[in-house]
């Protein structure tokens, strides 16, 4: 990974944890124009989605990730990615697909 790309996440990271979420996606969204498929941008692209109540970019970033790398971690992530946003829209198409990773997880 690229040292400028790293620096990027960590400026990232600072501003989530200083509740500057706005701030903190759009730097995540130019890592991904740099590295469109750098796995921790996807994910906490999916949390910041989550937490600003964009269900829609939340799960398709967790999606991504999972696609990327389809390991264990990713899929539990995006299992959470899917529950979260059924309580946020109470769309039941986001429990069956949390239901559908899980099975897959087993």
């Amino acid at each position: 990974m690229s040292p400028e790309i790293l620096a990027l996440e960590k400026e990232a990271d600072q501003l989530k944890n200083d509740g500057k979420n706005d701030e903190a996606i759009a730097k995540l969204n130019e890592i991904l124009e740099r590295d469109e498929n750098f796995v921790r941008a996807h994910l906490a692209l999916a949390v910041l989605y989550h937490k600003t109540e964009v269900h829609d970019k939340s799960v398709a970033h967790a999606e991504t990730a999972y696609q990327l790398e389809p390991d264990d971690f990713n899929a539990a992530a995006l299992s959470v990615t899917y529950q979260r946003a059924f309580e946020g829209t109470r769309d039941p198409i986001y429990i069956q697909k949390a239901e559908s990773v899980n099975t897959n997880l087993r």
